[in-house]
């Protein structure tokens, strides 16, 4: 019995070791398996943080071009505003250029008829003091 029990303890330390190289084998096969994890997810974090730098670059460029924007529309309105202005001077210098002309238009008329009546004046005093001298015959 005593061989039978020094087999025993054998086995048992056999078996022992066979689970303690069982236990090792699969704790090097999970780390390894957590350092491929750990490198997919460094992988992962530096594409990420590539994308959000692309991202960050992408919005400072629209911010960029939004702000290009409203000032050409702010430059673009106060340049309407200076037109409007000027189109109001020009219509009322239009009207008071119109004003104007009616005005001068209507003096003359006004002369036109005033040398009308001059000359019939001229024409009926011509003919009033018209000496005829007699023919002698």
């Amino acid at each position: 019995m005593a061989a039978f029990r020094d087999m025993e303890e054998v086995s048992q330390g056999l078996l022992s070791l066979l689970g303690a190289n069982r236990a090792e084998a699969q704790q090097r096969r999970l780390l390894g398996r957590h350092e491929q994890v750990v490198e997919r997810l460094l992988e992962t974090q530096d594409s990420a943080e590539q994308r959000l730098r692309e991202i960050l670059a992408a919005e400072e460029e629209v911010a960029q071009s939004l702000l290009d924007a409203k000032e050409r529309a702010h430059r673009g309105g106060v340049e309407l505003q200076q037109l409007e202005a000027e189109l109001r001077k020009a219509g009322e210098e239009d009207t008071r250029l119109k004003a104007s002309l009616l005005q001068l238009t209507r003096e003359l008329e006004e002369l036109k008829e005033t040398e009308a009546s001059l000359e019939r004046q001229e024409r009926e005093v011509d003919e009033d003091t018209t000496v005829t001298i007699p023919s002698a015959v």
